[in-house]
């Protein structure tokens, strides 16, 4: 037994280990199974389904049915061919049919017996009734009768019973048939329409047009909906006040776009002839245009009433964006019907009832927040609004407020229908809104009225909503935050349908805000005819001065082009002045406001503003060329005051011998003090890259560029999933502005206090450097004023060793030495100088020369001869300008004075330098007035303007950053390159030396 026992346990492992064996290798062949497998199988649709096949729900795919067996309507399953009645069906795949015997051929309407049938059958296989009779297959206790019959349905007074559309039960006529004709048959000369009956006896009008007008693809066709339903609707609302055909009249008339035509009987004009006729019953809620059973479809056709209507009547709520009674919502509600008159529901607009284009409710939801400027576009399938919107719904829009005692009113919103005619006009396209001829109800997408004889085939033109606006606008001079009643603005587009599944068709959702901005206008009118008066005193001013330097009494073409640039920049100023005034007044008062009182500008009328921004650059744009042209222009010399120390032997060329001659003065100075002023030609109070990224970095990064967003927030970040107001071009432009103008500031001040304090001043250096390298500056930026830096060193000589430099500098520190004024004892080195027509003359007479063969740009293919003529003229205007500053030149000479205070603030010399040519001292450098240096101001609005018309053109602001520091580095490059060569023809130095 122990044996047996340990070979059973022994087989028994051996089992296990061989199971274990077989699930090792299964759990190995099964990812090779697996990866054998495709998961994919045939698409197939219900529709590709045989008549013999049904599409099987669980698999996907056709499937055959079964002996004497066909697919069903649906094509979803099987049912038994005529002549078959069914002995099993639980639903499934399997459907058992037997054949009913030949005494019984017909089948009972559930489909499970065989009957016989008195009138013959259908083509379905079952019992067939005449018309008026009823089919009767069971007794009252459900008890299947041998043979079926007909029952005719009692007509008579007493029972007024008709077959219903089903023919298995009798029902009571119609009462209208009752009504007109006292039977169920509607006979002549009784008017049958729309399955209702009606006197030809009446006052209700006989005529009636059933065709439609599609005026935006010039189509009429013949409406199926409005030919069965539109004189029956007409004719029930007028003869019995039946409120469901009242409200489908209504909506029919609104399916043809409000459109009253006097000389036809469309919907509208039976409409009107309702409300017209109806002028006995009273109004409802005192509305004299809301007629008892009526809808209310127009606000009258009375020229004018429009402004009344929209300007009349303020709604009490009062809207905050901040503070303890904030409130930014709109609550509109809507009245909604569907196209038979029924009423559906009140319903909130939020959620998209109104938009078309498919969003997050949040967004959505956006639309209704007070203050967000909303618009949504997008292109939409026609297939997918042939399927959304089988049939159209139609709204009536009210906006829900409370009272002050907390009680609930609906205010209706009138909508201007962009596609309504008025007698074949399109009176609500006209801008002048006292031709406008107001509505009130709506639909988005019109898919019956464009069907053809028959309702249930597919539109051949479909009506779509494709622009809805709504416009809210401000009471003048509130301060509570009061609107008038809000617009809808609606415009349709008729799409002729060709496929669907290709066409689709653009659509637009919007919500504007409105206040009257004619106080505005007048003010910055005001501020511009002001600013533009002193501006041209100021330029006149600005033009007598230029006279006076250019030593020219006469007023000629040049005077009046000189003013119209000096205007040009002082214009300029005004444009910039008022622009940042009023961008900075939208931005601070809109923003920052609790009670509503100021909206922002609509895009339309933002195109002044953008107006003003475009001159402002424009004009300053001509100031900056200008002064760019008079900077690389200017006449400079470089006064050497370096001599020569002692004389060397020279062997003469030619003769064979040496001979002593004049130790020369070198040039490297000379060129050293030229290279150096060719630098600090574009030298700037600030630093432009710097300038431009950290704006970018303030706008794109930190957020502020979310402050221009038209929406009442003040918040520097939006979350993702909100919805995202579109840019105001005013904001765009105030932000952008006080950035730059506050970066641009604020570096300004730094250079001035900290940088040139302890850092680095590249003026004053250069000024220093003149003086260690004993070489003046002679500036004339016009033909008789000018500029002088005094250069020359204390010390006689320049061109020395280390250790003599040193020893000058030291002496010079422990003031060893006389200052380096050019009045002894004092440190003015820094002049204005007026000179007189005698010294120009002379100076020119020796330019000429200086300059003849176009100067040292082309030394090197000038002859020997000119070369040394050129030399020579170097050489005497160094002379005649050193001899002139030391009043050599007694008849030539000069005297020194300090400016008046009024001289200083015009910026002009009252004084006239008749005899004697007149320095005036000037501690402020104002030699940088011509470079970049002494014209920040001007290159800062100039780039600022240049940002701004770029990132109003295209809306992005990298852009705008991007193009700004191209045109900086190209007007920098353009100022030293032909500064440069200006330098080089004016000076004699070799443009090669300058970097």
């Amino acid at each position: 037994m122990a044996t047996r026992s340990g070979v059973g346990v022994a087989m028994a492992a051996r089992s296990l280990l061989s199971a274990r064996a077989v699930i090792a290798f299964l759990l190995l062949l099964l990812p090779r199974v697996l990866q054998a497998q495709t998961f994919s199988f045939p698409f197939q649709q219900p529709e590709n389904c045989d008549n013999n096949q049904y599409f099987d729900i669980s698999a996907l795919s056709c499937v055959p049915c079964g002996a004497n067996q066909r697919q069903d309507a649906r094509g979803t399953s099987c049912v038994c061919l005529p002549g078959f009645q069914m002995i099993s069906n639980n639903g499934g795949p399997v459907i058992i049919c037997k054949k009913c015997p030949e005494n019984m051929k017909g089948v009972t309407e559930d489909g499970w017996d065989c009957i016989s049938c008195p009138s013959g059958l259908t083509a379905e296989g079952k019992c067939h009734c005449p018309t008026g009779h009823i089919l009767v297959e069971r007794d009252v206790n459900g008890t299947l009768l041998s043979q079926a019959t007909c029952e005719l349905c009692d007509g008579n007074e007493s029972s007024f019973t008709v077959a219903n559309a089903l023919q298995d039960r009798c029902i009571r006529c119609e009462p209208t048939f009752v009504n007109t004709s006292r039977s169920c048959a509607c006979s002549e000369p009784n008017i049958l329409t729309g399955g209702l009956c009606f006197s030809s006896t009446g006052s209700f009008p006989l005529r009636r047009i059933s065709t439609t007008r599609y005026g935006e693809i010039g189509m009429y066709l013949t409406s199926e909906w409005f030919a069965k339903y539109l004189q029956s609707s007409a004719a029930a609302c007028w003869v019995y006040a039946n409120l469901t055909s009242c409200q489908a009249l209504g909506n029919m008339c609104v399916m043809n776009m409000n459109s009253y035509n006097s000389a036809t009987f469309d919907a509208c004009r039976l409409f009107q002839f309702i409300f017209e006729n109806a002028a006995g019953l009273s109004a409802i809620h005192s509305i004299s245009f809301w007629r008892q059973n009526l809808p209310w479809l127009f606000y009258g056709d009375q020229l004018g009433l429009a402004p009344q209507v929209l300007s009349t009547t303020s709604l009490p709520t009062n809207f905050s964006f901040k503070g303890e009674n904030q409130n930014t919502k709109l609550k509109f509600v809507a009245a909604s019907y569907d196209i038979r008159g029924n009423f559906l529901k009140w319903q909130t607009l939020e959620g998209g009832v109104l938009q078309l284009c498919p969003d997050t409710e949040t967004r959505l939801n956006a639309a209704y927040s007070f203050g967000t400027t909303y618009q949504q576009n997008c292109e939409i399938p026609i297939s997918k609004i042939l399927t959304d919107f089988p049939t159209p719904i139609f709204y009536d829009v009210y906006l829900e407020y409370a009272d002050e005692n907390q009680h609930q009113y609906i205010l209706a919103v009138p909508v201007l229908n962009l596609n309504l005619q008025h007698n074949k006009m399109f009176v609500n396209q006209d801008s002048n809104p006292g031709k406008w001829l107001l509505t009130r109800r709506i639909f988005l997408v019109d898919a019956v009225s464009g069907r053809e004889n028959d309702l249930g085939s597919q539109p051949r033109v479909i009506r779509v909503a494709t622009q809805i606006s709504l416009s809210i606008r401000l009471v003048p001079n509130t301060i509570n935050g009061n609107i008038y009643p809000p617009l809808i603005t609606i415009a349709y587009s008729d799409i002729d349908i060709k496929d669907a599944n290709s066409q689709s068709v653009k659509v637009s959702f919007s919500v504007t805000y409105e206040m009257d901005h004619g106080e505005a206008h007048i003010q910055t009118d005001i501020a511009l005819g002001v600013l533009g008066g002193l501006a041209v005193l100021a330029s006149l001013l600005k033009t007598a001065g230029w006279k006076r330097r250019i030593g020219s009494p006469m007023i000629d073409l040049q005077t009046v082009m000189k003013f119209l640039v000096y205007y040009a920049g002082d214009l300029a100023n005004v444009f910039f002045i008022i622009t940042v005034g009023t961008g900075l007044y939208w931005l601070i008062f809109f923003k920052a406001q609790k009670s509503v009182s100021v909206l922002l500008p609509m895009p339309v009328q933002e195109e002044r503003f953008v107006t003003y921004v475009g001159c402002a650059f424009a004009l300053k744009a001509l100031q900056f060329l200008h002064k760019l042209i008079s900077q690389i222009t200017i006449d400079i010399f470089f006064i050497d005051w370096e001599r020569p120390k002692g004389k060397v032997l020279k062997a003469v060329e030619g003769e064979g011998g040496v001979r002593s001659a004049t130790v020369p003065v070198s040039i490297w100075r000379t060129y050293f003090v030229a290279n150096e002023w060719n630098e600090i030609q574009t030298v700037r109070k600030i630093n432009s890259v710097f300038q431009v990224f950290i704006v970018l970095f303030f706008l794109e990064v930190v957020g502020f560029k979310n402050l221009a967003l038209m929406d009442s927030s003040s918040s520097l970040s939006r979350s993702p999933p909100s919805y995202i107001a579109p840019y105001s071009r005013i904001l765009r432009y105030a932000v952008s502005a006080a950035l730059w103008l506050a970066i641009g500031i604020i570096q300004i001040v730094f250079f001035a206090v900290f940088y040139e304090r302890f850092i680095e001043d590249k003026i004053r250096q250069f000024v220093d450097l003149c003086s260690m390298s004993n070489i003046s500056v002679f500036l004339l930026s016009h033909k008789c004023f000018g500029y002088y830096i005094h250069g020359r060193s204390v010390h006689g000589h320049a061109d020395t060793n280390m250790e003599e430099m040193n020893m000058n500098l030291k002496r010079e520190a422990e003031n060893l030495c006389s200052q380096r004024g050019l009045v002894p004892n004092t440190d003015g080195q820094t002049f204005q100088i007026a000179i007189s027509n005698q010294m120009r003359q002379h100076y020119d007479k020796i330019h000429e020369t200086l300059i003849r063969k176009n100067g040292p740009a082309r030394l090197l293919s000038s002859s020997a001869s000119t070369l040394e003529q050129s030399i020579k003229a170097y050489h005497m205007m160094n002379k005649f300008l050193g001899s002139f500053i030391d009043h050599v030149h007694k008849e030539m000479d000069y005297f020194i004075k300090d400016k008046l205070l009024l001289e200083r603030i015009l910026g002009m010399e009252f004084m006239e330098p008749m005899e004697k040519s007149i320095f005036y001292n000037d501690e402020g450098y104002s030699f940088s007035s011509v470079l970049y240096y002494g014209n920040e101001a001007t290159l800062l609005i100039f780039d600022l303007l240049f940002f701004c018309v770029v990132d109003l053109a295209c809306q992005n602001f990298i852009l705008a950053a991007f193009l700004t520091y191209l045109q900086q580095e190209i007007f920098r490059y353009i100022c030293n390159t032909v500064g440069q060569k200006n330098l080089a023809s004016k000076t004699l130095v070799d443009q090669r030396f300058l970097i």
